[in-house]
């Protein structure tokens, strides 16, 4: 096997026992806390029903020793079943795959968002550190670091929806307007699968407000990164030698300085999403966007705990998966680090 294949089977592998560490916190948890497990399970109205009662000791194995209600938890897990939520009285899977997709397709949008601005910003700023366009670029910077999204959504909502009437107000579409027909979940997405030019169109102008915000932070972060790296790229040697060797200072900048000062980034890119994914609670809940962060808010304040512990997994995974993603695209991206 290939330098590559190694490395990408040994952090497959190590994806496992991260996996099975967050699954024995999660059991240990809802052990210690003190409540029946039963009630977390089947709630309290199923509580006087003795066929219920048993059918969920059984499964869950809650009659046995703690080592082997641990290996059914896991089991469980693994074939998909996270129990069944409170408050919806659906299976925690289904719900999950209900919400998840409109905080995925937020995250997307934001991402791009931080990206297509950071990037250029801070190559900018850094080519010219100390200048207008770089004292400009950091204002930006602390400025989105600085404000909490609760108080910047609240403030964008109120000029720019109530005051100005210039953007749509919370959810992902105009009021009366019906969602296109399902196939990813992500409404722009779905609408030019379906042709609806006018859904895609209040789907996207629904996502701007929102995508500053959450995207705000990861704006300021990109920027901050790609700025201190093409400062200290462009005083090494190597740039040096390019221009000693008659190349263009636009070629030396995009084909030598950038593309090792975008090597860092890829990792901050990447915990970053993870992040908006789990991250967009206070977001999604002032746009009244039916994401994740929203299920689990309405989840804690009810204590639905199989939809609490779902979700909580759930993010867990996401992590874990970007995170392993970004070490093998680091690990192709540069040999050191495969070979180390």
């Amino acid at each position: 096997m290939s330098g590559l294949g190694t490395y990408i089977v040994r952090r497959l592998l190590l994806a496992i026992p991260m996996l099975l560490g967050i699954s024995l916190a999660l059991f240990l948890t809802y052990k210690l806390v003190g409540i029946d497990p039963l009630v977390m399970i089947v709630g309290e109205r199923a509580m006087n029903n003795p066929e219920i009662v048993q059918a969920a000791v059984d499964k869950w194995g809650l009659d046995r020793p703690m080592w082997e209600q641990y290996l059914t938890y896991v089991g469980n897990f693994v074939k998909g079943d996270l129990g069944k939520s409170f408050l919806t009285r659906r299976p925690v899977l289904e719900d999950l795959a209900l919400y998840l997709p409109a905080t995925v397709e937020l995250a997307i949008t934001s991402l791009l968002f931080a990206t297509v601005l950071g990037i250029p910003m801070g190559v900018l700023g850094g080519l010219r550190p100390g200048k207008l366009f770089d004292r400009f670029g950091w204002t930006v910077s602390l400025l989105n670091a600085s404000l909490p999204p609760f108080w910047s959504g609240l403030i964008v909502l109120f000029v720019f929806y109530y005051h100005l009437g210039v953007m749509p107000g919370p959810g992902r579409l105009d009021p009366r307007m019906a969602s296109p027909p399902h196939v990813t979940g992500l409404f722009t997405v779905d609408a030019v699968l379906a042709g609806d030019g006018a859904t895609f169109a209040s789907a996207l102008h629904h996502l701007i407000l929102p995508t500053v915000i959450l995207g705000g932070f990861t704006l300021a972060l990109v920027l901050r990164i790609t700025r201190a790296s093409i400062i200290q790229e462009m005083r090494k040697d190597y740039v040096r030698t390019a221009r000693g060797k008659g190349l263009g200072e636009t070629r030396v900048i995009v084909n030598h300085a950038l593309r090792n000062a975008l090597l860092p980034l890829i990792t901050i890119l990447g915990l970053a999403f993870a992040g908006l994914l789990g991250g967009a609670v206070m977001t999604e809940t002032i746009f009244d966007w039916p994401g994740l962060g929203q299920y689990l808010v309405r989840a804690a304040s009810q204590l639905d705990y199989p939809a609490i512990q779902g979700g909580t997994l759930l993010i867990a995974i996401i992590y874990i998966m970007v995170n392993m993603t970004v070490d093998i695209l680091y690990g192709v991206l540069d040999p050191r680090v495969r070979h180390e």
